[in-house]
């Protein structure tokens, strides 16, 4: 009786184990796109209704032949810009098999007429020195740009009338012109932020940020690939030396959590790679995991993105957590 009963309990694991990794086959290659309206004090009426596009972290991840799966549900989606928060590759591959994915995506994109990227961590390096001592962009960066892309590094403005919508790149933004990038917890620093050929071209880069305007007709959005997290904020807040207490950012979008990649039943991540939190972002505060949130007067919209991170590699997978990409909808708040 016992062994019988064993037998049955043995069988029916194997059949929970079969039916959750056809489940997670399943779940990681399917896209869900996800809508979130955002309520902004002063939009002006020519942007009312203005859609923003994100994709994120898609790690080189494939859907379909030439990503026709992914293709046909952007091409089929209505929007205004088109940004890519970072992250498009995975590190660890040959640089050879990992860019073509999002090589791919971008040559099927239909839309860009407002396109923009900025990168993430597992992404090649914008910049390199050549050995004639110039600061040169990468081929990757090159390959982004010759498929329609801008490599937001300052600002990008999209004027209708007399108002405008200026895309920023958030850590940029946050400087004064006599600073330098510092290195800041959880966030990736470039070898080439530090040489002096960069430190030349940041001054271009900071005299571009300073023609942004703070009139009434104006919206301004930040792009990072990192969530810009409670503690962080404070910080900055309290830092004189920063822009971020004088900027009026109406939103800032983010990725870098996958949110939390692995998500789980009544308890949802246990775990993003935030380097502000306590253990390094072990049992973070679940309303600052993905979606959109404020702190602060400061709106933060962070995608779970397409991909898997290979941070711990036979996790990676995403489990009760199908890949997306975002379409945010500006509407003014009444």
């Amino acid at each position: 009786m016992k062994n019988k009963l064993a037998k049955v309990v043995a069988r029916l694991i194997i059949l929970f184990i079969c039916a959750l990794v056809i489940y997670i086959i399943w779940d990681n290659n399917r896209i869900t796109i996800a809508k979130q309206d955002v309520l902004v004090d002063h939009l002006p009426k020519e942007f009312e209704g203005y859609k923003i596009l994100q994709i994120t972290d898609l790690h080189s991840k494939e859907f379909g032949e030439n990503q026709s799966r992914l293709l046909k549900s952007i091409n089929s989606t209505d929007y205004d810009a088109i940004v890519f928060t970072g992250d498009m590759i995975l590190k660890s591959q040959s640089q050879s098999t990992n860019i073509k994915p999002f090589y791919q995506l971008l040559e099927g994109i239909k839309n860009k007429e407002n396109a923009i990227y900025i990168p993430g961590n597992e992404d090649p390096e914008a910049y390199y020195v050549n050995s004639k001592g110039v600061l040169v962009k990468s081929k990757f960066i090159k390959g982004i740009e010759k498929r329609g892309v801008k490599f937001l590094e300052s600002v990008y403005s999209v004027k209708k009338n007399n108002s405008t919508i200026n895309f920023v790149d958030f850590e940029t933004s946050i400087l004064n012109a006599s600073q330098s990038e510092k290195q800041t917890n959880g966030i990736f620093l470039p070898e080439y932020v530090q040489t002096k050929q960069y430190i030349e071209h940041r001054k271009t880069l900071m005299k571009e940020m300073s023609g942004i305007n703070y009139l009434k007709n104006d919206v301004l959005i930040a792009l990072n690939h990192y969530p810009i997290v409670d503690k962080r904020i404070d910080s900055l807040l309290n830092d004189s030396s920063l822009k971020f207490r004088n900027r009026k950012y109406d939103l800032i979008i983010a990725g870098h959590y996958h949110g939390g990649q692995i998500r789980l039943p009544f308890i949802g991540a246990p775990f993003v790679p935030e380097g502000w939190y306590k253990w390094g972002g072990l049992f973070p505060p679940q309303n600052r995991v993905k979606g959109l949130w404020e702190y602060k007067h400061t709106k933060q919209y962070v995608s779970t993105g397409l991909g898997s991170s290979n941070f711990i590699p036979f996790l990676k997978f995403r489990l009760f957590n199908p890949p997306e990409f975002n379409v945010l909808t500006l509407k003014q708040k009444k």
